[in-house]
């Protein structure tokens, strides 16, 4: 058990400590977000069922990929809404709750940082299939690629890649160097 603060803040501290509370408005934004994209889901899923037999396969995979991609979007606001609200406004207290997230119990914000940069690099990926997959239309009227495009939408998704590998090497340098003793004796 852990215990209890005995004496109360000082009006400043008491003041800046509350501000945490400013970000409850921005999860909940969020969350409304959530809801939007819990519709676009739906409203996609509709217009894959309904033109299922008059597509070619690979329409329906590029709508497919774009389905697996509102989902990755909604698991990256799940992570930014409990693991954010969790690190920086207050505790959930979901320990033993059945459907607790198996990383909420060890979030952090250093893991909340490694973990959104693996989510944007799969959104990213899925995106970058999309263009791949489409890319045969490349010169097509109506295309809405061009060679260019696609070149910048490779460099930038390799860009998320090497950030996300700097996030975590950098992470993992300054949990090994606080894990080490301190030398003289401290």
């Amino acid at each position: 058990m852990s215990e209890t603060r005995q004496t109360p803040l000082n009006p400043l501290p008491a003041l800046i400590f509350s501000s945490r509370w400013l970000q409850l408005p921005l999860y909940l934004g969020l969350i409304a977000a959530q809801g939007v994209y819990v519709v676009l889901f739906i409203k996609e899923l509709w217009h894959l069922m309904m033109h299922a037999t008059e597509w070619t396969e690979q329409q329906i995979m590029l709508m497919v990929l774009g389905l697996i991609d509102v989902v990755m979007i909604s698991n990256l606001l799940v992570m930014v809404i409990v693991g954010g609200y969790e690190t920086f406004v207050s505790r959930l207290r979901l320990e033993g709750h059945p459907d607790q997230p198996e990383w909420l119990s060890h979030v952090n914000a250093s893991v909340l940082k490694v973990k959104l940069a693996m989510a944007i690099i799969g959104i990213s990926s899925i995106h970058l299939l999309k263009t791949f997959i489409a890319i045969g239309n490349l010169g097509a009227p109506g295309a809405t690629y061009t060679t260019d495009g696609v070149m910048w939408q490779t460099i930038i998704h390799c860009v998320f890649i090497l950030s996300a590998i700097g996030i975590a090497y950098t992470d993992r340098v300054m949990a090994l160097a606080s894990a080490k003793p301190h030398k003289n004796g401290h």
